[in-house]
């Protein structure tokens, strides 16, 4: 299905078996878009550079300590958290997304590969203020979900304390962090670092690293209508 060369030139540190996780995840991908939504790319080649290596990229700047738990938040077709689950799967991931539908596709493909993953069917603002997810991960990850103020409104309450909200964004990032200055300061967190770096086929990316340096007030998130109508 995929180029693997291609793969691992762009993850040298993929293992023949997340190698053959990535070209099943693949394989599965094209073939359930048929059913259901979830993906615009479907060329093999493009999947491999616009979906697995654009989400391994946080790898190269994320130091992710063995073992933490981290939360995808909009996982949608499993972006990056399942492909940080094939090449970390040592990582212990919860992949949340408002559509049942693509997390009963996510369940088919963690079946078929053989890892495990705990999914989460609930809005962020939702599973936000519930206290089985509410401040419980060493890491919160979204790409390319919303911008980045109402993001860090819905990605900051799920990390603990001294952990961080990764956002993985395209172009226009320091317009984008500069409106959520407020927002990130305001929820508990704080701008550690921020990695900009061009990607093959998918131009200009960053990552940006918030660590959260208190405990976010109980009174966020906010429903998604309040975020809209009285941005932080």
């Amino acid at each position: 299905m995929i180029d693997k060369q291609l793969l691992k030139a762009g993850a040298p540190a993929l293992s023949d078996e997340a190698l053959e996780r990535f070209d099943k995840y693949a394989e599965m991908l094209v073939s359930k878009n048929e059913q259901i939504n979830l993906t615009a790319i479907t060329e093999p080649d493009e999947i491999v550079r616009k979906h697995f290596l654009d989400s391994l990229a946080l790898l190269d700047f994320v130091d992710l300590p063995e073992g933490s738990s981290l939360i995808d938040v909009g996982t949608g077709a499993g972006f990056p958290g399942l492909a940080l689950l094939i090449a970390r799967p040592d990582l212990k991931i919860t992949l949340l997304d408002s559509t049942r539908k693509k997390l009963g596709v996510i369940e088919e493909i963690l079946n078929e590969i053989g890892l495990q993953a705990n999914l989460v069917h609930a809005r962020a603002e939702d599973a936000g203020r519930d206290p089985d997810f509410r401040e419980k991960y060493d890491f919160a990850v979204a790409r390319a979900v919303a911008n980045l103020r109402e993001l860090t409104e819905y990605c900051v309450p799920f990390v603990k304390k001294g952990g961080s909200f990764i956002a993985m964004k395209g172009a226009g990032t320091d317009e984008e962090l500069e409106n959520a200055e407020t927002a990130i300061a305001v929820l508990g967190g704080k701008v550690k670092e921020i990695n900009k770096f061009s990607l093959d086929g998918c131009g200009e990316r960053a990552i940006i690293n918030i660590e959260k340096i208190i405990f976010t007030d109980a009174k966020y998130p906010r429903p998604a209508g309040q975020m809209k109508k009285r941005p932080l």
